[in-house]
């Protein structure tokens, strides 16, 4: 029987690097939208376990698709008051 290690976590869209103190650091791999990032979204997260780490990531996400639909909803509010632009 050979010794395995463990795999090593993962987080989709998401560069993950564990410090040499053991800290983890997640850093998106694509950009968020402008909006997400007005609003205050953070493309790096870190915590000091895999578990705080990745609920930090899902924290970002959310607040991201949060923002995006605010700023869907808002423009299909402005063309519904004011029409579209031609």
């Amino acid at each position: 029987m050979h010794n395995t290690p463990a795999p090593t976590p993962a987080i989709p869209g998401w560069r993950l690097i564990v410090s040499d103190t053991g800290r983890y650091w997640a850093i998106r791999n694509r950009a968020f939208p402008r909006v997400a990032l007005r609003a205050g979204v953070e493309p790096a997260v870190d915590a000091d376990t895999f578990e705080e780490v990745q609920a930090a990531v899902a924290e970002q996400e959310e607040k991201a698709r949060a923002a995006v639909a605010a700023a869907e909803k808002t423009a299909v509010a402005a063309v519904e008051t004011t029409g579209p632009v031609s």
